[in-house]
């Protein structure tokens, strides 16, 4: 068995590769070799703002090394895709079988690599919103790794489809994915929605709260916006019996693990349904670059790095 092993170390926003531990397995877990990492803004600026060193690192693609103990899980060689909640930029990682799914053929690594983090994301928050057919359904951040799956999904379930986004020049394209109506930088004259899916954040959250429909639901995914606290109306909650969801993706993995979510998006690629937007394709040792024009906003879909052995 393979016992060397090299991974992104960050600190201080400082990235670099060097040799790491060989990973070990338990009963549940199988020995990934990393093809493919997607970054996400999260880990980055997580990884900006930490003093101490650590592994990031969420999605990831790759072939299964060795299979998991148990029996459980993909078989030897597979191509498969997963999710950790850190520790995925490595060449080598374990990763538990209820959080991995088998690539169909004609999916590739650099595809599936970006589905875990943002597909998932989006899917199980618009599940807050149950049957979507005919609801009327509010994406900030439409643009981003999330929101490009929430449009999409939002509008194979049915729903009628409003995007927010900063540009004017991303009307066409957010419309491309199935959005009814784009809104342009404002949402204050938008009638109110039965699902809003959020990502700013900040002041934000008690301007959306009037916006909700009785009985809807805001899902609060993000805070883009940096601002620790927001405030509301309590009354307005009052009144339309709205409901404020708080999402964290590692505790709805708890509800319906990432490999029965990660199948499902793999269908959707596999028969075309969805499609993914990648917009930087670089070698890992070109990490520092990367992550900080993700950061700039230096572009607008997905960002894959390639793992390799030397």
């Amino acid at each position: 068995m393979q016992n060397l092993n090299k991974g992104i170390i960050a600190a201080a926003g400082k990235f670099k590769i060097r040799n790491i531990p060989f990973p070990k397995t338990k009963p549940n877990e199988a020995i990934i070799k990393i093809k493919v990492i997607s970054l996400n803004r999260g880990e980055i600026r997580t990884a900006f703002s930490r003093k101490e060193e650590w592994i990031p690192g969420w999605d990831l693609a790759g072939e299964i090394l060795q299979a998991a103990e148990d029996g459980s899980g993909p078989k030897l060689n597979s191509r498969v895709v997963g999710f950790l909640p850190n520790g995925s930029w490595a060449q080598y990682v374990a990763v538990p079988t209820d959080a991995l799914a088998i690539i169909p053929d004609m999916v590739t690594d650099e595809e599936a690599a970006t589905l875990p983090v943002a597909g998932l994301t989006a899917l199980y928050a618009l599940s807050k919103g149950k049957q979507l057919l005919g609801k009327r359904v509010f994406i900030t951040g439409a643009t981003g790794g999330v929101g490009v799956f929430a449009v999409q999904l939002a509008a194979l379930s049915g729903a009628n489809v409003t995007a927010l986004i900063r540009n004017i020049d991303d009307e066409e394209f957010i419309k491309s994915l199935g959005a009814d109506e784009a809104l342009i930088g404002s949402f204050e004259n938008a009638d109110p929605f039965d699902l809003i899916l959020d990502s700013v954040g900040g002041d934000e959250i008690g301007k959306m709260i009037k916006k909700v429909k009785p009985f809807g639901t805001l899902v609060s995914f993000g805070n883009s916006s940096e601002k620790p606290e927001a405030s509301y109306e309590v009354a307005t909650m009052y009144r339309s019996s709205a409901t404020l969801y708080g999402f964290v993706l590692f505790n709805e993995i708890k509800l319906e693990p990432a490999s029965s979510g990660l199948t499902r998006l793999l269908h959707l690629l596999d028969k075309k349904k969805i499609k993914v937007f990648i917009d930087k394709k670089d070698d890992w040792t070109n990490i520092q670059t990367v992550a900080t024009e993700l950061m700039d906003r230096k572009f607008k879909g997905k960002a894959v790095l390639h793992v390799h052995d030397e």
